[in-house]
């Protein structure tokens, strides 16, 4: 809630009565201007009324159009938890993607809000804000939005928000009862509609029927093969600029694919797998192998020699030894013509190539190839796009064996090509859905594309800026993304890209990363989160505050009107849960590895008690804020 904004948290749908019309102005002092007597001695006067009166009316139908939240109290008792992250996504989706409306928030004339931007601020505690502890009465709703002291009632280190916002909805985050599940994934990843289920479950039923078990129905588009940085043939899309020892697979002549017998009309299919080494001129091609798709037989395994001296054998992934590279000869354009001549075989059909993030493997033979099957977009991984699954994980999890397994012995084409031929074979033997997680979620940038309203579908333009490259992970559906190292680049890119954009995604880290909440996550191979976290110094920490508060300010300073800002803090810290969780994987990855109890230090042993501490960590990490307002 916006600090000029009236709140009605139980009424939203409150009800204007003849009474609280305005009533009608009559003359008085302030609608008559005074001015000196003139020569004659005479006073004259200028009526301003009418002025004044179309002022006023110009004022009020802003008022009237201004957009404004409202939390409903009576809806937020009802339910079981505080508010989800998932709740704040379809907020924002309901005003920049006409998404349904939430029940537990009213807003008013969403269709006057310009753009919304949504900022993930981990951090800011209840105490930074002299928020009341949460009411732990029986007759008390821990869930319902707390009132924030105003600055000059509190000594906030935080006024920017105590000034700006009413109040602060107590908010909880995903996850189960021993882990917290990402905040970023949820916001940015939601269920697709019941209309659209039905949309993509029809589609998928009519291209099964359409192409049965052939497998080129999996080819990628070339959208596909843009957005995964494809290099792509120029008959395709001129928009990939060929360096020189660069080759394109021909484009073929339909008219004598037509004149051939029907069983050779059909395209060959191939597995493909290329090793690299590390030379002056970067990574090069050291290894190719080919293996039919049909028969499961090499048509093709070469050591390559490089152009340049080699730096690095990157023995550990490509396998490539000095001993083994030694006696190669064959040259990169050797390969190349090779390859042509069983990609574009004369008179034939264009063959499919099938391998496992494919773009890699067609930029160490510098070639350009128009049809493709990935098996790491055909396949899901469990978290969901952009993610994209290993090859292992796949062929261990869906052919049930297991590869690459030889340590720094590195990886064997010929088995991972193998693998990309498994795959397909169960993909196309399965159906479309065979392998795929989530199918009923999409990205929240999939979901602003196809809103019907403002300007039409693909009209919403949004940008992410974050720390780290978000362009491969939640922003990569996003219109524009900017990498950033610490939040003041985040601010910079922030004013950056509001004014050309309808929804905009920040976050700053500054608060978190100095209370220690920014730590890598534990795991049974790594050491645990110290059990007592340390705090840091009064200084430090309100240093950090000030250039936070600093930030916000300037950004809304910047904002255009109509401006909704949504700052949500996702969690609470989190160490502690991170801490114990670590403790229990370590003692549970050791009973698994055959070690009895007795042989455990009884200091690492997992207890009952410690299973019901990390209960009670996990809920109180979950725990978060969310403030919301209208510029």
């Amino acid at each position: 809630m916006k600090r000029s904004q009236e709140f009605v948290p139980s009424s939203p749908q409150r009800s204007f009565s003849p009474q609280h019309k305005k009533a009608k102005v009559t003359p008085n002092q302030d609608a008559v201007q005074t001015a000196p007597f003139d020569e004659d001695g005479g006073e004259w006067t200028k009526v301003e009324k009418r002025k004044a009166k179309k002022v006023r009316r110009v004022e009020a139908k802003q008022d009237a159009l201004m957009p404004r939240f409202m939390y409903v109290n009576g809806e937020i008792v009802k339910r079981k938890d505080a508010i989800h992250i998932d709740d704040v996504r379809d907020l924002v989706l309901h005003i920049i993607a006409d998404a349904p409306p939430p029940n537990w928030l009213k807003v008013e004339q969403s269709r006057a809000i310009q753009k919304v931007v949504a900022l993930l601020i981990p951090g800011i505690l209840p105490s930074f804000l002299s928020l009341p502890p949460l009411p732990t009465s029986a007759t008390s709703n821990p869930n319902v939005p707390l009132s924030i002291p105003l600055p000059s009632d509190s000594n906030t280190p935080l006024p920017f928000i105590a000034s700006t916002f009413s109040h602060a909805c107590p908010t909880r985050a995903p996850g189960d009862q021993t882990r917290m599940y990402s905040v970023l994934s949820t916001f940015f990843q939601g269920p697709v509609s019941g209309d659209e289920k039905k949309k993509r479950i029809q589609a998928r039923i009519a291209s099964e029927r359409a192409f049965e078990k052939d497998p080129s129905l999996y080819l990628l588009t070339l959208p596909q093969m843009i957005e995964n940085d494809y290099p792509i043939p120029s008959y395709m899309a001129d928009i990939f600029e060929k360096p020189p020892g660069w080759l394109e697979t021909p484009q073929p002549s339909v008219e004598s694919i037509v004149l051939l017998p029907t069983e050779k009309q059909r395209s060959r299919i191939y597995a493909i797998d290329c090793e690299m080494c590390l030379t002056e001129d970067g990574k090069e091609l050291t290894r190719v192998c080919i293996i039919d798709y049909a028969s499961g037989i090499v048509v093709y395994d070469q050591l390559v020699k490089p152009s340049k001296p080699v730096i690095d054998y990157l023995t550990r992934w490509s396998g490539i030894t000095e001993e083994s590279l030694a006696t190669a000869t064959t040259t990169l354009a050797q390969v190349q013509t090779h390859l042509l001549s069983i990609l574009a075989p004369p008179g034939g059909p264009t063959s499919i190539l099938v391998g496992h993030s494919l773009e890699s493997d067609l930029k160490a033979l510098k070639i350009c190839h128009p049809m493709c099957i990935d098996t790491a977009l055909t396949y899901h991984h469990p978290r969901g796009r952009p993610l994209k699954p290993g090859l292992a994980w796949l062929t261990k999890k869906w052919v049930n064996r297991e590869i690459q397994t030889r340590g720094d012995g590195g990886h064997d084409p010929e088995e991972d090509a193998r693998a990309c031929v498994d795959l397909l074979k169960l993909k196309v033997q399965n159906g479309a859905g065979f392998g795929e997680f989530k199918t009923d979620f999409e990205s929240i940038f999939e979901r602003m594309a196809r809103a019907s309203g403002r300007g039409g579908p693909g009209s919403v333009r949004s940008a992410v800026v974050d720390h780290g490259n978000p362009a491969v992970m939640h922003g990569a559906k996003a219109t524009t993304c900017v990498s950033c190292s610490d939040d003041k680049e985040v601010l910079e890119g922030l004013l950056q890209v509001v004014p050309a954009h309808e929804f905009v995604f920040g976050r700053f880290t500054g608060i978190a990363d100095v209370l220690g909440w920014l730590t890598p996550k534990a795991t049974g191979d790594t050491p645990a989160v110290p059990a007592i976290p340390q705090s840091p110094s009064p200084e430090v920490l309100s240093a950090t505050q000030e250039a936070l508060n600093s930030q916000l300010l300037a950004l809304y300073t910047s904002l255009p009107a109509r401006t909704a800002l949504v700052i949500f803090t996702g969690h609470s810290d989190p160490r502690r849960m991170s801490s114990l969780n670590a403790r229990k994987s370590a003692f549970e990855s050791a009973i698994k590895s055959g070690k009895r109890a007795e042989d455990i230090d009884k200091a690492e042993w997992w207890t009952a008690n410690d299973g019901r501490e990390l209960e009670e960590e996990v809920e109180k990490a979950k725990r978060g804020l969310l403030f919301l307002g209208i510029k």
